[in-house]
């Protein structure tokens, strides 16, 4: 279905203003520190199993070349561990959009949000496996 490169293309990526805006309103979420997680199981045909955004915010992290850093590192983080995710995702047959927002209060180091996206990844798969059990009754 997918390529299992470590890759993160532009039909990856959450662009939809409508997509994005429905998250906000009818999404789940969790937050597993230093991440805040919002997602919901996609109707849209979509070719990866997930579609993401990646998102700091403005009033934690007020200059724009920090955000800038801090997404480019989540990127590149989440590039590297989603694969364990699309697996769980497909053996449930399941397409979802995911916004992940940043919400440290400081400039963090790589291997800080690195350890804090194997442990989103971990609570996301716990996650999918309790929703995926209450939809099956």
């Amino acid at each position: 279905m997918y390529s299992n490169k470590f890759t993160f293309g532009k039909k990856e990526r959450l662009c939809s203003r409508k997509a994005i805006s429905g998250l906000f309103e009818k999404g789940h979420s969790f937050y597993s520190p230093p991440f805040r997680v919002l997602w919901m199981v996609s109707g849209d045909d979509q070719h990866y199993p997930v579609r993401t955004g990646i998102s700091a915010g403005k009033k934690s992290i007020p200059r724009a070349v920090d955000r800038n850093r801090v997404k480019r590192l989540v990127r590149e983080t989440w590039r590297r561990n989603k694969h364990i995710l699309y697996r769980q995702l497909e053996q449930l047959d399941m397409k979802l959009v995911i916004m992940i927002i940043y919400s440290g209060n400081t400039l963090p180091e790589y291997r800080d949000i690195e350890t804090g996206m194997n442990k989103l990844v971990r609570n996301f798969s716990l996650h999918l496996a309790r929703f995926s059990a209450e939809k099956k009754t």
